[in-house]
């Protein structure tokens, strides 16, 4: 049974750091490229970041550019994302997700965290 748990988010305030993790199981974990994506209230969930099955590449939607890093640990079966910077409108429920790969949709999401940013 796959599993994604995504943990480490909560309430901060703006300017500060957060960093988010997703660990894996029973999965591959290295075969799979990661994703964070987002969901805003009233909001259409949205791509955040994704790292290929290596960690080498890297993608992100414009506006965490400069502020958030992805990051995986094969070994630990985790992706993190390094949130700095952070604005209210960052605030959501951020979920991750696995894929086959980089270009492909999505097989397994995880339930989310909810991550409030007030200013």
């Amino acid at each position: 049974q796959v599993q994604l748990v995504e943990s480490g988010g909560g309430l901060m305030q703006a300017g500060g750091s957060l960093r988010l993790s997703c660990a894996a199981s029973g999965v591959t974990f290295s075969s799979y490229t990661m994703g964070w994506f987002r969901q805003a209230p009233g909001k259409e969930r949205e791509f955040v970041a994704k790292i290929d099955r290596s960690g080498v590449m890297t993608k992100y939607v414009d506006s965490v550019k400069g502020r958030f890093t992805i990051s995986r640990d094969n070994a630990k079966n985790t992706v993190y994302l390094q949130m700095n910077s952070v604005q209210p409108e960052d605030t959501a429920v951020y979920y991750c997700a696995a894929g086959t790969t980089f270009w492909s949709s999505y097989a397994y999401w995880g339930q989310g965290t909810q991550v409030t940013v007030s200013s």
